[in-house]
């Protein structure tokens, strides 16, 4: 269990603190442990949060490792040792889990240029991780699990000398404890002959995500000395696994390793499902039959580890039931619905007419300012606002009084945003539970949950729809609380939905086709939404994208395919919008120099990213790069309770006034404001707009 990340206690248990935070050494405290995750305001410390990016490719956060020349590394928490003290108390066999060595400076970030992270870096994070295996040898540790997952992403010699190197070094500090080197999320592919030729006693593979694992260890073996972590029952899923097809690989896996030294696990850390979809009551009970969670993953596993060691036959009503399931959910009318799929064949995205056009065409309708100020989209979700939400879903209200207190929210979120002195508002989504779940609930073949929470970051956890077949839009979604919104003030006001590519990667998807045609499923819907929003009046219309990054393949080989129909899915969305429609997006929190080629082939009219955590190390690609269309870097992390200054904000306007042109640069926080309060928005927004102000004064004064 963590507090908060679990990047951030390999931090902490190596000492790793940035200087920022004034740590004095010792033991890393709670303090300084919660102020590099979310920041720090006091009267002898303000310090911002460490930057914070997605794991891979789901939509779990962890906060980046700093790297610094000079860096003194030192073990610095007990938190791994206590926990496996506890465990042994209650005479529990506990396996100590951490991040492998290798992967954690990977996923960090040097500070210094040329900073030689595969030397300096690498060799002060083993010699601690050196020092954790041993003292988990000396209280007892029978296994220790390394979690590796950046062998599954390209990785140069250079970086497997270094895991070599490594493992060496921990090897020599193991005694009679073993360790097993656990990778996830993919293929290993030039990684494999080095991983097997560790000096571990395990090597854990993903069957399920990686099914090329099978052909490297059918090319390659495994050597005698080493036990196979078999991942053979999907982490990343909540579908029923298939036990008779996943025991036929098994039974290939065994020819190559035999049974004896062959472990069966879940292809993944079982973090990123739900606990028990036994809990869901509110699911159909045709759909929850083809569901399983964390608790029935591990039954799966434990049947199938039944059926490889002591024959099918020991599992034959497992097997059977199995199989009824699987045939149930590929002939169901709720997942097949003809109509859709003829509607999809028929329809191709149109070509807007070019950018320069429609700015100028939007200008003369819009008439904002230089450095139009706005926000991402979402206001304080306060505890009013979701005990409203809770007790018209309970009936203890009726909804025509639930939906007096949504306008009510509304008319005063506009008036707020017009004393501000925003330039282009928002209704303030107090109407939406989530950003998917929204959607979902008014979209055709989606399911949700009650109880299946799935952390995000910190103690920000979401449920995660379930799309079990095809989807199609009965009827509009935001047509009606947009349109009101409008209605209030002569500003405009964005109408907000969220993008096809995240509806899709922020669910649970079906498997049983690509992920391409169930996107493009969810793209046509939203562009019957757009052209009923513009119908309607609404000219400004923001389709947020923040997890297209986030889908991203682990091997570059496989990006250009993924990105081709994503951007197709996002145009197909758009399509549909006139010129006088000025078309937003929003990203957040990933690495999005690497694919800022497919961002200006979005040809959204204006993008706001991400920008305050990462240190304007956005700024440095659009130095390189000629994008012209409006842009948004955030001027503030929402993420942190910290509340800027004015200067702080106008500093990092004008340094993004350095890089971009004036008449392209827009002026917003870097996310939406759905978890901070009032307390802190009102004088952050109050600082941003006045800071946007003197940044106009300072050009006018240069013109």
């Amino acid at each position: 269990m963590t507090m908060y990340d679990q990047v951030l206690d390999a931090i902490a248990l190596v000492g790793a603190v940035p200087e920022r935070y004034h740590w004095t050494g010792g033991q890393v405290d709670l303090a300084t442990y919660f102020a590099m995750a979310r920041g720090v305001q006091r009267e002898d410390l303000d310090a911002t949060a460490m930057e914070m990016t997605k794991w891979f490719d789901t939509n779990y956060h962890y906060i980046v490792p700093e790297w610094c020349a000079g860096q003194r590394f030192q073990l610095a928490s007990s938190k791994v040792f206590d926990e496996f003290v506890e465990a042994q108390a209650q005479h529990i066999a506990a396996k100590p889990v951490l991040i492998g060595p290798l992967s954690l400076v990977l996923l960090g970030k040097a500070q210094n240029e040329g900073l030689d992270v595969l030397g300096e870096t690498l060799a002060g994070v083993s010699a601690v991780y050196a020092q954790v295996v041993a003292r988990l040898t000396a209280l007892g540790a029978k296994w220790i699990q390394l979690d590796e997952p950046c062998p599954v992403q390209d990785r140069t010699p250079a970086e497997l000398a270094a895991l070599r190197s490594t493992y060496e070094l921990l090897a020599a500090q193991k005694g009679q404890a073993k360790l097993l080197v656990s990778t996830s999320f993919g293929s290993v592919d030039e990684s494999y002959e080095t991983l097997v030729s560790l000096p571990v006693d395990g090597i854990g593979l993903d069957f399920v995500r990686g099914p090329a694992n099978y052909k490297l260890l059918q090319s390659y073996g495994l050597a005698a000395d080493k036990l196979l972590v078999a991942g053979v029952v999907d982490g990343r899923n909540i579908w029923r696994t298939n036990l008779s097809e996943t025991l036929d690989l098994l039974d290939a896996v065994k020819t190559l390793v035999p049974a004896e030294r062959l472990i069966v696990a879940p292809s993944c850390s079982l973090m990123h499902v739900p606990y028990d979809a036994e809990r869901e009551s509110g699911i159909a009970p045709a759909v929850r039959q083809w569901l399983a969670f964390a608790e029935q993953k591990l039954a799966e596993v434990v049947t199938l580890g039944q059926a490889l060691h002591a024959g099918r036959a020991t599992v034959n009503q497992a097997l059977a039931e199995s199989e009824a399931v699987t045939q149930s959910r590929a002939t169901s009318p709720l997942v097949h619905n003809a109509a859709v799929q003829a509607r999809l064949a028929a329809t191709h995205a149109l070509n807007r007419v070019p950018y320069i056009e429609r700015r100028q065409i939007q200008a003369e309708h819009l008439k904002l300012p230089e450095l139009p100020t706005t926000t991402i989209g979402s206001f304080p979700q306060t505890a009013e606002v979701r005990q409203a939400r809770r007790r018209f879903e309970t009936g203890q209200i009726t909804s025509q009084e639930y939906d007096h207190f949504i306008e009510h929210s509304i008319a005063e979120i506009i008036a707020r945003q017009e004393q501000l002195g925003l330039d282009v508002l928002v209704h303030g989504e107090f109407e939406r539970n989530d950003m998917v779940q929204y959607f979902g609930e008014q979209l055709s073949s989606f399911a949700f949950t009650q109880q299946g929470w799935v952390q995000s970051y910190g103690s920000r956890y979401v449920r995660p729809p379930i799309i079990y077949g095809d989807v199609a839009r009965p009827r509009p979604m935001t047509v009606r609380w947009s349109t009101y919104a409008q209605s209030l003030t002569t500003r405009p006001v964005k109408g907000m939905l969220t993008g096809p590519v995240t509806m899709l990667n922020w669910s649970f998807v079906r498997d049983d086709q690509s992920r391409e045609t169930t996107c493009r499923q969810i793209a046509l819907a939203l562009s019957e939404e757009v052209a009923d929003l513009e119908q309607a009046g609404l000219r400004v219309i923001q389709i947020d994208e923040p997890a297209l990054r986030e889908g991203l393949p682990l091997r570059q080989s496989q990006w250009q395919s993924y990105l081709t129909w994503a951007i197709a899915c996002f145009s197909l969305a758009t399509s549909g919008a006139g010129s006088a429609t000025q078309i937003h997006t929003h990203m957040c929190y990933s690495a999005f120099n690497d694919i800022i080629e497919a961002i200006a082939e979005l040809d959204v009219d204006v993008i706001s990213l991400e920008n305050s955590r990462s240190g304007g190390d956005l700024l440095e690609i659009f130095r390189q790069t000629s994008y012209d269309k409006g842009i948004g870097p955030g001027v503030y992390d929402i993420h942190s309770p910290r509340i800027p200054g004015v200067d702080e904000i106008e500093a990092m306007l004008l340094a993004t006034l350095d890089v971009l042109p004036p008449t392209n640069v827009w002026v917003n926080p870097d996310c939406g404001l759905k978890t901070r309060s009032w307390e802190e928005v009102i004088p952050a927004l109050e600082h941003m707009v006045a800071a946007a102000r003197q940044a106009r004064s300072a050009l006018a004064l240069q013109v």
